[in-house]
């Protein structure tokens, strides 16, 4: 009777304590990342295996993890504007498990605020009477515009590429007509004068002609 009741306490503390030896399953742990409620991907999360010698790993910019793990492993989730969040891998009948991981934003949306520069509305009234109007856009606008404006912002603002084009090929223009001009009146067929002594020329001949017939 002894003995049976020792052999059932030893089958229960097998059952209850495995070998020190025994080793957890490992399985292929994958998985997604997303905000809580937007459903959209957290991009670079830090993925740190705490049963593993605190094993990091990190996530795709698309939310995506996947790594070598162990059956019961904790899994901490952490990032930057995002609620730390520790997760722990469930027994799986296959050497794969893929999870859902969804993390809580810390970032807090606060109220719409119209800032004022005056502490009060006797501090408004005050700048409010003390203020210029003279100097109006208008008048701003008029005095950037006047020739005298102008004529000194032409001096310190520096000439564009097509302004630089656009005057070098008046100049050749210029220089090409000038110079044609020259070839045209240095030419005796385009010269008035030179015309004119040729006529003379010939008549002051059929003078000489005449007076030799006679």
């Amino acid at each position: 009777m002894v003995g049976r009741f020792l052999f059932a306490v030893v089958v229960i503390l097998i059952f209850l304590f495995p070998a020190k030896g025994q080793e957890k399953k490992i399985i292929q742990f994958s998985g997604l990342i997303s905000s809580v409620g937007g459903e959209l991907p957290v991009p670079f999360v830090t993925v740190t295996n705490k049963s593993h010698n605190n094993q990091a790993h990190a996530a795709d910019n698309e939310g995506f993890f996947s790594f070598v793990a162990h059956v019961g492993d904790t899994i901490a989730f952490t990032s930057v504007g995002f609620d730390p969040l520790t997760y722990v891998i469930p027994h799986t009948p296959t050497d794969k498990f893929t999870a859902r991981i969804n993390m809580k934003s810390l970032v807090i949306e606060l109220p719409a605020v119209m800032p004022f520069p005056w502490a009060s509305i006797e501090e408004f009234n005050l700048a409010f009477l003390a203020l210029d109007v003279s100097n109006d856009d208008a008048s701003r606008i008029k005095r950037s515009l006047s020739p005298e404006a102008l004529a000194a912002l032409s001096q310190v603002t520096p000439r564009s590429a097509e302004e630089i084009q656009t005057f070098n090929s008046m100049r050749q223009h210029i220089n090409m007509t000038n110079k044609n001009m020259n070839q045209r009146f240095s030419n005796p067929l385009f010269s008035p004068l030179a015309w004119g002594s040729f006529i003379n020329s010939i008549v002051k001949g059929d003078y000489s002609r005449k007076r030799l017939q006679y």
